[in-house]
C-alpha cells in the first residue's frame, strides 16, 4: 500500500501563517522587572533635568497674574459616547446639559503655564498634538506649558480616535470631532492666555471619603482629597479649579445622553453659588468608584453628589481663605519612552508589541508637572491609581509641597495600578479588568512613574532627591 505523502505547499503555508500569528498576535514571553539601567529611563530623566532648567526661580518673583477662558465641546447629536464599550458604538440621543472645555493660565510675570480640564473621557493624543502646534501659532505658549486633563466622562464625545481598542470604547472613529475638540481647546487656551490680569490666589482641600470607594479591593486605600485652588483677579473676578478622583460613572451604558456627569453638575453648583467660572480636573481615578448619595434616578444622583462637593469646596473657603499675590510659576511637560507594552495573557506570555498599531495605542505619553508656589499638579497620561496618590501624597506631606496627583494628561497608557498587585490573580484565576485587561506597562508601571513624578518635583521645586 502507498503511504500518502502531506503535500508541502500546505505544510508551508500553515508554517507561514503561524509565524505570522505568533509575530503580530502572540504569545510572547513576559518580562519580569528592570528599567532604572534602561535608555527610555535615562533619556527621559536627563529630559526632566533640562526643562526644570526652563523656569526662572529666586527672590525676584513678579506679581502673579491669572485668566480663564471656556469652550462648548458637545458634539452634533448621533456623534457616539465614550467609555462604555457596552454601548457598541451608538449613536448618541441628545444633549440633557452643555459640556465643556475650559483652561486655566498663570504667570509669574517670568514664566507661565496653562492647566485644562475638559468633560471627557480622557484627552486623546491627537487632539493634544493638533492644540500644541496651534496655540504654539499664536501664543508665546509651547508643548512645556499645557498641562492637559480630563474629568474621565462616561458620557462625552467618543469618535475621536483610530484603532480598535477606541472603536470598542468610543464609537467608530470620525476625523472630524479631533478637529472639532482641537479648535475649542486651542480657542479656550488662547483666551485663558489674553485674559492674564494680576490676581491671588489661595488653595486647599478637604476630605470627602463618603463619596468615593475602592472599585477593586474593599480593603484597599482611597484618594478621598477634594482639592481646590480659587483665584481672584483685581477686578474680582473669580475661578475655581477643583479636582477629585472618584470615577465619572454614577451614569451607566444605557445613558444616551450628553452631560458632565457629576464634574458638570458640581461646576455648574460653584457658578450658581458664586457666579465665578469653575474646572473640575479628573484627579488619580484608578480603581476609585463613585458613592454618589441615594437618589430616585440616575441624572439625580450625579446633581445630589456634585452639590455635595461643591459647598465641601465652598464651606472651606470661606472659613480662612490665606491669599497669597506672587506664587512661583514653573512647569516641565515631556514626552515619555514608556517601557515595553505587556498586555498579559497569563503569567509568563503577552501579546505581541506588534498588536499595538492595530490597536491604536503606541509606546509613548506624556508626563506634565506645574508649580504655582508650594502647589504641584502631576499629570500623568493614564488611569493612575488613588492608592498610589495616597502614598504620593504621603510622602510630600509637610514638605513644603501640596500635590494633586492627576490623569489624562494627553494621551493614554492604560492603568497604573501598584506594583504590589501585579501578579495576585482574581478568584476567577486572572488578572482582571484593571490589571489585566488594561494594564500595559509591565510590573515596574509604578515604580517606574513615581519616579519620574518625584524628579520632576524636584526640578521645579529645586530639592534634592533625599529631601522628597
Amino acid at each position: 500500500m502507498r503511504r500518502r505523502l502531506i503535500s508541502p505547499i500546505p505544510a508551508a503555508f500553515l508554517a507561514v501563517i503561524t509565524v505570522c500569528f505568533i509575530t503580530l498576535i502572540g504569545p510572547w514571553p513576559t518580562y519580569k522587572s528592570g528599567f532604572k539601567d534602561k535608555r527610555y529611563y535615562k533619556q527621559v530623566l536627563a529630559a526632566i533635568e533640562q526643562h526644570g532648567k526652563l523656569s526662572s526661580h529666586g527672590p525676584d518673583i513678579g506679581r502673579l497674574e491669572a485668566g480663564w477662558g471656556s469652550r462648548p465641546i458637545t458634539p452634533p447629536t448621533g456623534t457616539p459616547l465614550a467609555g462604555y464599550g457596552d454601548r457598541k458604538g451608538k449613536p448618541s440621543t441628545g444633549v440633557h446639559d452643555e459640556i465643556f472645555v475650559k483652561a486655566l493660565a498663570v504667570s509669574d510675570g517670568k514664566d507661565k503655564a496653562v492647566i485644562v480640564g475638559s468633560d471627557m473621557l480622557i484627552v486623546p493624543e491627537n487632539v493634544a498634538e493638533l492644540v500644541r502646534d496651534r496655540v504654539s501659532k499664536q501664543t508665546t505658549l509651547t508643548a512645556n506649558d499645557i498641562l492637559f486633563n480630563a474629568s474621565h466622562n462616561h458620557s462625552g464625545p467618543g469618535g475621536f480616535a483610530p484603532g480598535l481598542a477606541s472603536k470598542l470604547f468610543n464609537g467608530p472613529y470620525d476625523p472630524n470631532i479631533p478637529e472639532f475638540l482641537a479648535g475649542a481647546f486651542t480657542e479656550a487656551i488662547v483666551e485663558a492666555c489674553r485674559a492674564l490680569e494680576p490676581a491671588k490666589l489661595t488653595h486647599g482641600s478637604v476630605d470627602a471619603p463618603e463619596h468615593i470607594r475602592n472599585r477593586t479591593r474593599r480593603d484597599g486605600k482611597v484618594d478621598s482629597e477634594l482639592s481646590y485652588i480659587l483665584v481672584e483677579q483685581q477686578d474680582g473676578d473669580r475661578c475655581f479649579l477643583v479636582s477629585y478622583s472618584a470615577h465619572p460613572t454614577v451614569l451607566g451604558a444605557d445613558n444616551m445622553q450628553f452631560t458632565g456627569e457629576y464634574p458638570g453638575f458640581l461646576m455648574r453648583r460653584i457658578t450658581e453659588q458664586t457666579g465665578a467660572e469653575a474646572i473640575y480636573l479628573g484627579g488619580a481615578v484608578g480603581s476609585m468608584s463613585p458613592r454618589p448619595p441615594d437618589a430616585n434616578e440616575p441624572f439625580n444622583r450625579c446633581r445630589a453628589m456634585g452639590v455635595a462637593l461643591a459647598d465641601k469646596v465652598l464651606q472651606s473657603v470661606t472659613h480662612s481663605p490665606h491669599f497669597i499675590d506672587k506664587a512661583d510659576v514653573a512647569s516641565i511637560g515631556i514626552p515619555i519612552r514608556l517601557p515595553p507594552f505587556q498586555l498579559r495573557l497569563s503569567e509568563n506570555w503577552r501579546v505581541s508589541k506588534f498588536l499595538l498599531p492595530i490597536l491604536g495605542v503606541d509606546a509613548d505619553g506624556w508626563i506634565h508637572a506645574v508649580r504655582i508656589g508650594d502647589l504641584a499638579l502631576v499629570g500623568t497620561p493614564a488611569d493612575f491609581c488613588g492608592e498610589i496618590s495616597v502614598k504620593l501624597k504621603s510622602r510630600m506631606k509637610n514638605r513644603l509641597v501640596g500635590l494633586w496627583v492627576l490623569s489624562f494628561n494627553g494621551d493614554y497608557a492604560g492603568y497604573i495600578s501598584p506594583d504590589k498587585y501585579y501578579y495576585e490573580k482574581d478568584e476567577q484565576g486572572g488578572y482582571g479588568y484593571e490589571r489585566g485587561l488594561m494594564s500595559w506597562m509591565g510590573p515596574d508601571q509604578e515604580a517606574f512613574t513615581v519616579s519620574l513624578i518625584i524628579h520632576m518635583i524636584e526640578a521645579l521645586f529645586h530639592q534634592s532627591h533625599g529631601n522628597l
